[in-house]
């Protein structure tokens, strides 16, 4: 089975998440099958807009653990940097359908959407500091840019959930629907905007992304310098192996 599924039809790539038996955790294999995607997205003039979903239940529960661990991102061109520089610099509009669980990446790849649409039960965390880690995909800036510093800040160190109707309030998501209903809704904004000057889209999206698109690239570098670091520190082997154990981390003495 293909843990990431592309279909374009009519001007639309559809990316879908399709590990639904492992919550649909991202793999490096998987990040490099995104990251190539979303590059021939870009070149291809025939594509107008990339839609990202999942499943009605589950949108991404972030990182596979274990794969993750076996193949840490310690270079520039790991397949997770190749994702995240694509998913930046990604001139035409993302369009994003989000049900139940978005962990980690499953939430910081949203905010390089243009629109984003959440079911009901959609359950958004950035939980990198319970792991041991910092923030990546530029969500230190992008975060309390659009969240503001005190609401990023308890969802950047808590780690805890924030529903749905808080992420419409803070203007995370453009609308909240069933579960049912958001993939197609979100196929139906697609539709919309592949029926506009491809042109027209890509310029406008330039205008409006230029004034901090400089500053994402490099707050994303630094990120994954410290992220690179942490991942080889005790907090981070702790956390991990507490995973893997299915118990409570304890960094009481870290």
């Amino acid at each position: 089975m293909t843990d990431i599924l592309i279909h374009t039809e009519d001007g639309i790539t559809t990316l879908t998440f399709n590990r639904l038996e492992r919550k649909n955790s991202i793999t490096a294999a998987m990040y490099a099958t995104l990251a190539d995607a979303l590059e021939a997205a870009a070149a291809d003039t025939l594509v107008r807009v990339v839609v990202f979903q999942g499943h009605e239940t589950v949108f991404s529960a972030g990182n596979d653990i274990g794969d993750f661990l076996q193949q840490p991102p310690a270079k520039e061109d790991a397949p997770v940097f190749r994702f995240l520089r694509a998913l930046a610099g990604f001139p035409k509009p993302l369009v994003a359908a989000v049900c139940g669980p978005a962990v980690g990446i499953g939430t910081t790849l949203l905010f390089h959407c243009d629109l984003v649409y959440a079911g009901d039960n959609a359950a958004f965390s950035m939980p990198f500091v319970n792991l041991g880690l910092c923030p990546e995909a530029a969500s230190s800036l992008l975060v309390p840019q659009m969240m503001g510093y005190h609401r990023a800040a308890e969802a950047l160190l808590l780690g805890e959930p924030f529903m749905a109707e808080a992420a419409l309030e803070v203007g995370l998501v453009n609308r909240v629907v069933p579960p049912s209903e958001a993939n197609a809704y979100a196929q139906s904004v697609a539709r919309k905007l592949a029926a506009k000057p491809l042109a027209s889209l890509i310029e406008t999206k330039r205008l409006m992304k230029k004034p901090q698109a400089e500053a994402v690239l490099r707050q994303m570098a630094e990120e994954a310098a410290s992220f690179g670091r942490m991942l080889r520190e005790p907090a981070a082997r702790e956390a991990f192996t507490a995973f893997m154990e299915r118990r409570l981390p304890d960094f009481s003495r870290l």
